[in-house]
């Protein structure tokens, strides 16, 4: 038995958490773009920004929040800037989640196209600032896993 605490949201890896200028704007643009599922928010006090929220999105968790410049001795995050920082996603048909995205607002980045290594790929920048990519495996005898998510509204 384990002394570590059981909590549902624990997960093993890495988990991106963004933070983005309107959380709610964000859960909401992720579950119409991309299909993501809410597995929870905590709301902060002043019950208009979100203190924690976790998603999944495609199978993985991702976890984001609003800014707190108050945490920070009063200054505000530089959201939107480029990063350093790209979320990938496998999926089973990037032309359909690429057109979703940019459907629901993304911009186009990059349009998917057949790559050298074997894949779709394309980017959208969504509107918090973070640059997503997709890929399909387009070699013949290449398979996405199954566990990827289909596209939002499919």
């Amino acid at each position: 038995m384990s002394d570590a605490p059981d909590y549902k949201h624990n997960v093993p890896g890495v988990t991106p958490h963004l933070m983005v200028d309107g959380a709610r704007k964000a859960i909401d643009f992720y579950v119409r773009a991309f299909g993501a599922s809410i597995v929870m928010e905590l709301p902060a006090e002043d019950g208009q920004r979100l203190m924690h929220a976790q998603l999944l999105v495609n199978g993985g968790p991702l976890m984001l929040c609003d800014d707190f410049p108050e945490w920070r001795g009063g200054a505000k995050a530089v959201i939107g800037t480029p990063h350093a920082l790209t979320l990938h996603m496998a999926v089973p048909d990037i032309d359909a989640f690429y057109a979703q995205a940019v459907a629901e607002g993304a911009e186009p980045v990059m349009p998917p196209m057949d790559m050298f290594w074997g894949d779709r790929y394309g980017q959208v920048k969504d509107p918090f600032g973070h640059l997503w990519a997709l890929s399909t495996p387009s070699k013949p005898g290449a398979v996405v896993d199954p566990g990827c998510a289909e596209p939002a509204g499919a």
